[in-house]
């Protein structure tokens, strides 16, 4: 029986083993920690019953993902929810830019920019399913669509600062800048608009949902697919030499570019060797979880219902927060995101208090305590939630790094959102999958499409790895 090893157990490796398993392959996944998830983990570390994520926590690109799409994880445990509005941008006169789950929706909220939004996104939203295929995976291929990606594409080349332009209102502008913030770009660098883009398009295609029981069910339900298609998980194997692993057809390293470097050393082509040698990060996050009584009392009505909330203010303000970290330098005013999950899902809180689950945009490699700046920023968009607040838990960047080595320096996006490492993944090359070594393949979030609980590098990767074998996939 042909055989594969996974190395990692994050929601990549969790996918692509869970794929090569049901395409009829004999599956061991080694994973370092002691549960399978990575980013998608999900704890309790503050109250009994309060549940927050780990990382990992709001999933506009998983919904549709077709890799998880084509596992049925609703039909092993998962079952997504959605907030009664997707994001919200607040301003510190009290309006805020509003994401609803529909184009016209949003449109309507955006007053004078409405019909400006409508002609931007009504068309990707509309065939998100059809473009998810192209745009979720490596770009260097024939597209089953091109016609819709040439469209899409040539929006996402421009920097999102100009693409800000296309508004007149400082709460269209707002909102945007928020949503393209997610690249951990400054905002003036070409390619900045693709993930903006991209998670707006798909949101509203399928909502901007949270995980019922936390980020870990996602986890949870790839695993259980595993084990039903016979493949095997063990936890708290660290793996620090390829002689450790088991005799396999092929290997998939669901790690970072450094800790392939790290476990190959010489034995990998030297081109490849440089390369990962060469990647990029991304500035870190500080995150900030809190158990809030009553929740948070934001001035603006509509945060008070949505499952996302931007702190940054206008977009001036977003753009050089950003363009200060990836510089690294602390921003006095970072970019915060606030997730309010209990919203959609209240099993998640425990009697009146609820998790609010925080993260501040930082420097790479931050060694300050950013506390204050993000409590600062939600004072000001929701004046007196610190009296409200019964319970924190700080995770540095060092912190994450510890926790999950694909996350050093606190980049909990795995590199640097550059033009070349959006477009191509960690190397040069039509195959981002391959490490030049035979029948070893790179599937995590280096690769592309990049970052989330989608599971589309481990299923890039899967495929990469069938085709290497001449086994056909399961569909």
């Amino acid at each position: 029986m042909t055989s594969a090893v996974v190395v990692g157990g994050g929601p990549n490796g969790l996918a692509a083993a869970a794929l090569l398993a049901r395409a009829g392959l004999r599956v061991t996944l080694l994973e370092a920690a002691d549960e399978v998830g990575g980013g998608t983990r999900s704890h309790e570390a503050i109250l009994p019953g309060l549940v927050h994520d780990h990382c990992s926590a709001i999933h506009p690109m998983a919904v549709h993902s077709p890799a998880l799409r084509a596992l049925g994880l609703e039909r092993h445990g998962l079952r997504w929810l959605l907030p009664d509005i997707d994001c919200v941008h607040p301003l510190d006169d009290g309006s805020a830019g509003v994401l609803l789950r529909s184009v016209p929706d949003t449109a309507r909220m955006l007053g004078p920019d409405g019909d400006r939004y409508r002609t931007l996104l009504a068309t990707p939203a509309r065939h998100w399913d059809a473009l998810a295929h192209d745009v979720m995976g490596p770009l260097l291929r024939i597209p089953a669509h091109p016609l819709l990606l040439t469209r899409f594409g040539l929006l996402t080349a421009l920097p999102a600062a100009l693409l800000a332009r296309l508004f007149t209102t400082a709460q269209a502008r707002a909102l945007w800048a928020g949503v393209a913030a997610h690249a951990f770009r400054p905002l003036s660098h070409p390619f900045t608009s693709a993930i903006g883009l991209g998670i707006l398009a798909a949101g509203h295609a399928a909502g901007w949902a949270v995980a019922e029981g936390g980020t870990q069910s996602i986890a949870r339900s790839m695993e259980r697919v595993l084990r039903l298609h016979g493949g095997t998980v063990h936890t708290g194997v660290r793996v620090t030499d390829p002689r450790q692993l088991p005799p396999a057809d092929v290997t998939l390293l669901d790690l970072d570019p450094g800790q392939v470097v790290a476990l190959y050393g010489n034995r990998l082509p030297a081109r490849v060797r440089g390369a990962y040698r060469r990647f990029r990060r991304a500035p870190a996050v500080f995150k900030l979880d809190l158990a809030v009584e009553g929740g948070v009392p934001w001035t603006n009505e509509h945060a008070r219902r949505a499952g996302t909330v931007h702190l940054g203010g206008p977009l001036a303000e977003v753009a050089e927060a950003e363009r200060e970290a990836v510089a690294g330098r602390m921003p006095e005013r970072p970019f915060v995101l606030v997730g309010q999950q209990y919203l959609a899902d209240p099993s998640r809180s425990a009697g009146g208090v609820h998790p609010v689950y925080t993260y501040a945009h930082v420097p790479y490699g931050y060694d300050g305590d950013a506390t204050e700046a993000v409590l600062r920023q939600l004072e000001r968009f929701a004046p007196g939630v610190r009296d409200r607040i019964v319970g924190r838990l700080v995770t540095p960047p060092a912190r994450f790094a510890a926790v999950n080595p694909n996350f050093a320096g606190g980049d909990i996006i795995t590199g640097a959102r550059t033009t070349a490492q959006l477009l191509l993944g960690p190397r040069p090359t039509a195959e981002p999958y391959s490490t030049g070594l035979p029948g070893v393949f790179l599937c995590s979030a280096a690769t592309p499409p990049g970052p989330g609980a989608h599971g589309m590098c481990g299923a890039g990767a899967a495929s990469a790895a069938l085709r290497h074998l001449g086994v056909r996939a399961t569909r």
